[in-house]
């Protein structure tokens, strides 16, 4: 969510709604009346409704060009419920209000901005953490610096702090015995 939201009055023009974006590098402007959110603008707004019109954007009152009513949900609305409400509503952001407060804007832009960050965050902590065998090591092969590496499956190559764990996992992926733990049942056996 952003906080940092810019809104203006419904009579103020769309240079300064603009400006306002500028300036807060935002995508749109929240319009109010006395205080109270009557409408949105966003770039796109400006986009059809002004330049593409050519029309002039310092005589084009923002109450003009506005949406309205504008879509909010409160704080505690999860993001799945937020990008269904867009989905539905065919709006690319929803303003998030408590009361009469309006405490920020959510996009769908930024949602998705941040779900791949998340996303590429895991998979770089996916493939430099935890070490996962690769079975098949003619589709995907799996380096590490083996250097600080205590222990090493002989099999996929995969490094371990203790013996216990690779014992854990030769018997689990492997299915070999837990020679390290001392079991030796399945090889005389």
């Amino acid at each position: 969510m952003r906080s940092d939201v810019a809104i203006l009055e419904a009579d103020k023009t769309t240079d300064d709604a603009i400006e306002a974006m500028q300036e807060k590098n935002a995508r749109n402007v929240l319009v109010s009346v006395r205080g109270e959110i009557v409408g949105i603008i966003s770039k796109t707004d400006i986009l059809f409704k002004v330049t593409s019109q050519g029309r002039n954007p310092s005589k084009v009152r923002l109450r003009e060009i506005m949406n309205s009513p504008v879509l909010a949900v409160n704080p505690q609305t999860n993001i799945k419920e937020a990008l269904s409400i867009m989905e539905k509503k065919k709006v690319r952001q929803l303003m998030v209000h408590a009361y009469a407060a309006v405490l920020g804007m959510i996009n769908r832009e930024d949602v998705l901005e941040r779900i791949e960050q998340i996303s590429l965050s895991l998979e770089d902590t996916a493939l430099s953490g935890t070490p996962a065998c690769i079975i098949d090591t003619k589709t995907i092969t799996y380096m590490k610096d083996t250097s600080k590496v205590k222990f090493q499956c002989p099999y996929c190559g995969s490094p371990f702090d203790d013996k216990e764990a690779l014992s854990r996992h030769i018997d689990r992926l492997h299915e070999e015995t837990g020679i390290l733990e001392g079991d030796y049942r399945k090889i005389i056996g």
